[in-house]
Order: C-alpha cells, then structure tokens, then sequence
C-alpha cells in the first residue's frame, strides 16, 4: 500500500527510472511541503540510485543555513518568491552530488497569506548542474493544506523531470 495517490506514485516511479537510466542524481530543497517531494521519491524502490539527498529546510534560518539563501534576499522579497526559490535550487546542487534538484517555497494554509501572497501560492524551482534554471509561480487557491502541498508535489516531481531532460 502506498502513501501517495496513484498518479503521483506513477509519476515517482517513472522519475526514477528514467533518472536511473540516465545516470542522473537528485536532490530536493523543500519549504512548505516538508519533505513530502524526498517521501514520495523515496517510496519508490531502488530510489537510492538516484537521490542524493532532501534539504527540509522550513525556516528562514534554515534556508540560511542548509541552501545559502541570502538574508538580503529573503529580507527584499521574502520566502515566497522567485528569487528564494531559485536560490534554494542552486544551494541544493551546490551541496550536494546531485545533477538535478527541485525546490518549492510557499504558503500551504489555512493561515499565513496576505492579499499579495495569499494561501495557495507556492514558487517552485528546478535546475540542473548544466546550467538549466526553471521557475513557475502555482496560485493553487485555498485547497486546504493537504491539497496544497498535493498539487505542489505533482508539480514538483514534473519540474524536476523537465530539468532533468531539458533539451539544451
């Protein structure tokens, strides 16, 4: 039995198999879904091939910490944004041995939003050591938490495949 819904365990799985077959490590760097990108990677057997390692890295401080977040940054723009999301992406393939990484920074609710960011909004990044750099800004809506961090987790999984075999 698994934790995930089966189109996400399906997306996992093939994930890692194609990441596999190309001799490509990953790693993830994750904000408001708490680890939950890593779980669903690591459901998969034989996941070990290919994952390096998973940043949970909720605070401030801990992007600080772990991913070498700027403060200046998370002080212009805050957490949730673009510029935090990449540079989280960037921390986590700089200090790790993976080829690719994921990162997603947002506000899962039900608190915590504002009129300029409210719940549901979530900036995901995904990048590669060769240079490829994505972004995309998900305005989910107030799902409920767990829908949230659902929706940012299939998101997740299918911006690290497109960095992954990104065309060049």
């Amino acid at each position: 039995m698994s934790l995930w819904p089966d189109d996400i365990e399906t997306e996992a799985e093939r994930l890692i198999a194609d990441l596999k077959a190309a001799g490509l490590m990953a790693a993830t760097a994750e904000s408001c879904t708490g680890g939950l990108i890593a779980g669903a990677l690591t459901e998969i057997a034989g996941s070990s091939a290919v994952v390096d390692r998973g940043f949970v890295t909720y605070s401030n401080e801990a992007k600080i910490d772990l991913l070498g977040v700027c403060e200046e940054t998370l002080a212009r723009v805050g957490a949730v944004s673009k510029e935090t999301a990449l540079e989280m992406v960037e921390g986590a393939l700089t200090r790790s041995r993976a080829d690719v990484a994921v990162a997603v920074t947002g506000i899962a609710g039900p608190g915590g939003g504002s009129a300029e960011k409210p719940v549901g909004l979530v900036h995901l990044a995904a990048g590669s050591k060769s240079g490829t750099r994505l972004h995309r800004e998900m305005r989910y809506g107030d799902l409920g938490r767990s829908g949230v961090r659902l929706a940012t987790l299939s998101t997740a999984l299918e911006m690290l495949r497109d960095a992954a075999f990104a065309k060049a």
